[in-house]
């Protein structure tokens, strides 16, 4: 299973990928552990076993369930790469793929055997630095959530700080979402301050 790889108007990659639609959003840098029990999302993980670059997409079920197909997806998601995968009984796979980089669906194909999509890359777009006053905040507050193997610096950007802090699906795809690294911060530090809010008014009560 081959990638035709274009070039967009606007300068991004252009690729098919098989895509998996999922009700958890996986950021760049996150880690994807996977138990593939579906005929069709068997079909992918062969697929993507056989192709040089073990590539496929994730996004956000906006309506729907996971299993069984006919499900509403969100057209922001991230290109995830297998890095370990397991053949179990009755062809089930344990996967555990890493998020690499951003995309936006352009088209969604027929799913035969399995969702198929045209994307584009989206990387960051030009933006001043971001505060770094705010990053140390967020970064600081964030490491309550931490744990021993969670990172202790920003080093590795919002996504990573992001994947730090309990999180709903919505308050992610607002991260996922935002345009570039400056943005991605300021969504970043209300989320987490959300958060807090609602730890604050639990332990009040």
């Amino acid at each position: 299973m081959g990638q035709q790889q274009l070039i967009s108007a606007r300068g991004s990659c252009v690729l098919t990928l098989p895509m998996f639609p999922l009700g958890s959003v996986l950021l760049p840098g996150g880690a994807l552990p996977l138990h593939v029990f579906e005929p069709r999302y068997q079909a992918l993980v062969r697929d993507c076993i056989e192709a040089p670059d073990h590539e496929f997409g994730v996004v956000l079920i906006d309506r729907g369930r996971e299993v069984g197909g006919g499900e509403a997806r969100r057209d922001v998601g991230v290109v995830a790469r297998m890095v370990q995968v397991a053949q179990l009984a009755d062809d089930r796979f344990a996967v555990v793929a890493i998020g690499t980089r951003r995309i936006r669906v352009i088209e969604w194909l027929p799913d035969d055997p399995y969702p198929r999509a045209v994307v584009e890359d989206w990387p960051d777009g030009a933006a001043d630095e971001p505060d770094w006053e705010l990053v140390a905040d967020v970064t600081r507050r964030a490491q309550q959530f931490a744990d021993e193997e969670s990172p202790t610096e920003h080093d590795g950007g919002a996504f990573a700080i992001a994947d730090l802090v309990p999180l709903g699906a919505a308050d992610r795809y607002a991260v996922l979402c935002a345009a570039d690294a400056a943005e991605r911060w300021r969504v970043l530090d209300q989320a987490l301050a959300d958060v807090e809010a609602a730890i604050e008014f639990r332990l009040g009560q």
